[in-house]
């Protein structure tokens, strides 16, 4: 049998079907649709099983918080497998991942999806049918030219909502300074009085959150490791605490440290028992931060990134 492994899924290329594993490594086809597990089973770890095997064990409308950064299919080398199925194969692969977390939504849930923009669009029309759109949020990269194109200098993440009415809040990140003569960057015009004391109000394009690079955030030999602070933005957007957050394709770890800082519940799965394990680490690491009036604040290298405009009151 001819296997593509995928971070979070495998599959026979013949084939779209979800695998059973043993403790490490999946080893035979599944023959019927998992048993459904209670919530209480599952929080607080990451689970070494394919993405959509745990999605089918997990009873409708338990979540109120998906995060999903599947693979890319880039052919980016990770410990166990690469990312390189036949398109086809990938969009399908995709929409049967997709519909299981739109399953799994509390009717005032969300999902946020992580991915490049050419793969994006191919995401939404299958969202726009089951969920409501909200925005495309884009989180600037500071790509590479990759020549006679356009600098890709973003990632897309797509937010969804089960419903209108589901949770959000503003969110407010601190007002960026000049870095030689700490001024303020934005001119208000001699209306500085406009200026809130705390921070600006964050829009959907991103730019004051950078990628992992120090050695002491990131897993050895993991390609794609997502800044903690960039999760715990979103968890504060759209959750309140004690409100469980799935990822489905947990690999770093950095949405299960987010979850926990933050003080939600938070279950994970990776195919990947290293890097499960790796992560399951970080986890139990992790402490809940908070501010002076016992909210929570995200936090980065001593400074606040994140915080609710509704839990400045406290």
């Amino acid at each position: 049998m001819n296997i593509v492994r995928m971070r979070g899924y495998n599959m026979d290329i013949n084939d779209i079907i979800p695998i059973q594993h043993t403790e490490n490594t999946p080893t035979a086809k599944a023959t019927r649709t998992p048993k459904k597990m209670k919530i209480r089973e599952l929080v607080g770890k990451v689970h070494v099983r394919d993405c959509i095997e745990m999605m089918q064990s997990i009873r409708t409308g338990s979540v109120q918080m998906i995060f999903a950064d599947p693979p890319f299919n880039l052919n980016k080398k990770y410990s166990l497998y690469r990312d390189n199925m036949e398109f086809s194969e990938y969009l399908a692969w995709t929409e049967k991942w997709v519909l299981e977390c739109c399953r799994l939504l509390r009717d005032d849930g969300s999902l946020f999806i992580y991915n490049i923009p050419k793969l994006l669009v191919y995401t939404a029309p299958i969202l726009n049918e089951k969920l409501e759109f909200r925005h495309w949020i884009s989180w600037n990269s500071n790509g590479r030219p990759l020549g006679k194109t356009l600098q890709p200098s973003h990632y897309g993440i797509l937010f969804y909502t089960k419903t209108r009415e589901s949770k959000f809040y503003d969110v407010r990140a601190p007002h960026p300074k000049c870095k030689k003569c700490g001024s303020f960057l934005k001119d208000y015009g001699g209306k500085e009085h406009l200026r809130h004391p705390i921070g600006y109000q964050v829009s959907d394009v991103w730019n004051d959150i950078h990628r992992s690079r120090h050695r002491k955030h990131r897993i050895e030999n993991h390609p794609c490791q997502l800044p903690v602070h960039l999760l715990e933005r979103l968890i504060l957007m759209t959750t309140d605490n004690n409100d469980i957050v799935f990822d489905p394709f947990c690999g770093s770890g950095s949405a299960a440290v987010a979850a926990k800082q933050m003080g939600r519940r938070y279950i994970g799965c990776d195919i990947d028992s290293e890097y499960t394990k790796a992560a399951n680490q970080k986890y139990k690491n992790a402490v809940e931060v908070k501010g002076e009036g016992g909210e929570n604040v995200s936090m980065h290298l001593g400074q606040f990134i994140s915080v609710r405009d509704k839990d400045l009151s406290k």
